[in-house]
Formats: C-alpha cells, sequence, structure tokens
C-alpha cells in the first residue's frame, strides 16, 4: 500500500460529552480513492472533517490524538487553518455554488489566496474547468449563473472551484447523495480520473459506489474504525464479523 502524507493516530473527537471518534488510526493512501462506510451515526463524515478540521467551526468539539500531513500535526496551534484547507479541500453532500457566474466560481478561491496574477486568471478557470470535463460544455456560459446550472453540473463546479487552489487532497462527503444514477456516474469518472494526481476520501452509504470506484475500505461502526483494508478484501473477505455483516446488508 502507498502511503499518503495524510494519517491519523489513536484520534479521538467530543461534540461535548459525547464520545463521537474513538482511537481512530487510519493511513490514507496516495493517489487513490478511499471510502468510509458503516451506518448512519458512526462518524464517517466527522472523521472526513477531522482532516481538514471542519470540526473546529463547532464550539463543544474536543480532540485528542494526533492528524499528520507531511509527519506535521494538523492539530498544532501553529498551522493555518486557511492554509490547510486549500490544501485539504471538501466537496458536501449537495451541491453549493456561490451565487455567482460560473467563472467568479472557479476564480474565487485563487483570488482569495492570490494564487495568480489577474491576468492569468482565465487560463485557471478554463484548466480547472477542463479537469471536471465541464470546459466544452461551459466556454460560452462563463458569465451565467452557476446557480442556473442542472445539479450534476454544479457539483462538477464544485470540484472544479476545489481544484482551482491546487490542493493535494479532496474530501467527499456523500458527492452523490442528490444525484440521479446517470449524473452519479459521471461524477464516479470523474473520481477515477482525478486520483492519478488528488488522494481522494469518500463517505459514502452506497456500498456499490464503494465497491466500484475506491482502492481501499474503511469501515465504522459507533464511532470506531472496526477494520481497513483493500476494497476488494473488505467486499468479498472481511476479517471482523461486523464488516461481514454491514457489507452484506444484514444490519445498517
Amino acid at each position: 500500500m502507498s502511503i499518503s502524507s495524510l494519517e491519523a493516530r489513536e484520534l479521538n473527537l467530543y461534540y461535548g460529552n459525547f464520545h463521537a471518534l474513538k482511537n481512530v488510526t487510519v493511513r490514507i493512501a496516495e493517489h487513490a480513492i478511499t471510502s468510509i462506510i458503516g451506518p448512519s451515526g458512526c462518524g464517517k463524515s466527522t472523521l472526513l472533517r477531522v482532516f481538514n478540521r471542519m470540526n473546529d467551526l463547532i464550539a463543544t468539539v474536543r480532540v485528542t490524538g494526533q492528524v499528520l500531513m507531511h509527519g506535521r500535526d494538523i492539530y498544532s496551534r501553529q498551522l493555518d487553518t486557511a492554509s490547510l484547507r486549500k490544501r485539504v479541500g471538501m466537496v458536501f453532500q449537495r451541491p453549493n455554488p456561490f451565487p455567482l457566474s460560473i467563472f467568479e466560481n472557479v476564480a474565487y478561491g485563487p483570488k482569495i489566496h492570490a494564487l495568480v496574477e489577474k491576468h492569468e486568471l482565465a487560463e485557471l478557470v478554463a484548466n480547472s474547468l477542463k479537469k471536471t470535463g465541464l470546459w466544452e460544455q461551459l466556454k460560452d456560459k462563463l458569465n451565467d449563473s452557476a446557480l442556473s446550472l442542472p445539479p450534476e453540473q454544479q457539483q462538477r463546479l464544485c470540484i472544479s472551484r476545489l481544484l482551482a487552489t491546487e490542493p493535494e487532497v479532496l474530501l467527499m462527503d456523500e458527492p452523490c447523495s442528490a444525484l440521479d444514477p446517470i449524473a452519479t456516474a459521471k461524477i464516479e469518472e470523474l473520481m477515477l480520473e482525478l486520483k492519478d494526481k488528488y488522494t481522494i476520501v469518500i463517505v459514502t452509504h452506497n456500498m456499490q459506489q464503494a465497491a466500484r470506484i475506491s482502492d481501499f475500505t474503511a469501515f465504522m461502526l459507533l464511532g470506531e474504525l472496526l477494520e481497513f483494508d483493500s476494497t476488494s478484501a473488505i467486499f468479498t473477505n472481511p476479517q471482523h464479523p461486523k464488516t461481514q455483516d454491514y457489507v452484506t446488508g444484514r444490519f445498517g
């Protein structure tokens, strides 16, 4: 297994007195897709949000243990969270384009982070849209509102918006849950293309999706990481009885 720069060690997370993540240790493979599966309320999305400190936005959250990126603890007080979230981008369950033009959606991050000169923005926007297969469809509509796009294109646009800030890791929290099967297939195809350049971690309730697209799978239950292995091993030869029960549909 190729080990990436992203790793959790004996991670615990509390919402007030509620122990949401319990001694989670996991290393995420670089340039691969890792799926996090498990029943509702097991801590999947909480674990995903650990990797770019989105949980910090909740006042009652407390974290112990370590989360490392390039060997550096991202929960260190010296680490700048804005810089972290540029490097570790996130896509949510429902597409959330800004109420701006298609062009301004993609250009927003590079402007905020001053990544390029103004005259370079057009090329950066074009390249970001090309990476998600949107350029040919939208190159004559860049001044249109992003909110006018269908959901599948909105989700691709949100991914383009992330790619424009040159991240290393893409976190995806149920990115296809609001999409129909055809649109879902297109997003899955995009993820498979993107993994050559990015590390992708996806939360999904869709067992078929996890089996189709991911290289590695983590199974969570009641805040614990019960099993982590190659996706083929998780689905064909799981070692934990509860993993077997979940992937065969006996509960969840």
